[in-house]
């Protein structure tokens, strides 16, 4: 079994990570763009033919499923990624978990980039599936850029000023970019801050268990988190093939990644 994942950078580890947990045995082709990142700034267009450049990189390594481990490329390229590469590769896409975390009651919070916070695309899915519940949108300026340099202190500035825009009484936090869950206890540490004594633990949202867990569904593979960890691990930095970048150390995730069976890369 191979799951191919695909992103502008290093957003991609939560959901890679997920799917080693659910299958230690599966083995994983992790397809970034830093020549082209980031892609938060550019246009649909380029986002859509930056995505197709990096999908193509991944399914050339003939996998089962490739799931879009970013929001921004599953805005504005899923479709053309879809149309190309299925029926014979499965593609799945990210979603802002908006639906689960509405289900609690409460007020909901959702972090995201400047460029998704307000956007159309996020206001159709708070309209669709926040269920009425009172929905808060945090831009983040500079928190991904921080998350995939490794950049302590960016990180902490940003994350603060964030949390300074969150309402105290939210229940729960949606993740609403993939690199944001790679620094998910940290954003909860921020916010709980100073939250008012005997309101419910807060709780945050991610998408990396849910996507990696519809991969497999949509090859007919159940987990086995027991199996072996035979995995093998591919990187593909803009095409070539590598070893994972530095910053991606810096995470349990990629901890995770780069202790199980590194490939060494062929010149």
């Amino acid at each position: 079994m191979k799951i191919a994942l695909m992103d502008s950078g290093i957003g991609l580890l939560a959901a890679a990570a997920a799917v080693r947990r659910l299958r230690p045995d599966a083995d994983l082709v992790l397809s970034s763009d830093p020549d082209g990142m980031p892609w938060g700034p550019r246009t649909p267009e380029e986002v859509t033919e930056r995505a197709l450049t990096v999908a193509r990189a991944a399914a050339a390594h003939r996998p089962d499923a490739l799931i879009v481990a970013c929001n921004t490329a599953s805005v504005h390229a899923l479709p053309a990624l879809r149309a190309e590469l299925e029926p014979g590769l499965p593609v799945i896409g990210t979603v802002p978990a908006i639906k689960p975390a509405a289900a609690g009651g409460g007020r909901v919070a959702i972090w995201a980039t400047p460029a998704t916070t307000g956007s159309p695309y996020q206001r159709g899915l708070i309209r669709d599936f926040a269920d009425g519940a009172e929905v808060t949108e945090v831009p983040c300026p500079g928190l991904a850029d921080a998350v995939e340099e490794a950049d302590e202190t960016a990180i902490d500035r940003t994350v603060a000023a964030a949390a300074a825009l969150t309402p105290s009484d939210a229940c729960a936090l949606v993740l609403g970019c993939t690199h944001y869950e790679l620094v998910a206890e940290r954003i909860r540490a921020a916010v709980c801050e100073g939250r008012p004594e005997g309101l419910a633990p807060l709780v945050l949202h991610g998408s990396a268990g849910a996507v990696a867990a519809q991969a497999l569904r949509r090859i007919d593979a159940a987990p086995a988190p027991a199996a072996p960890s035979s995995g093998l691990l591919t990187v593909l930095l803009s095409g070539r093939e590598s070893e994972l970048p530095a910053a991606a150390k810096a995470y349990a995730e990629g901890r995770l990644l780069g202790a199980v069976n590194p490939v060494t890369p062929t010149h």
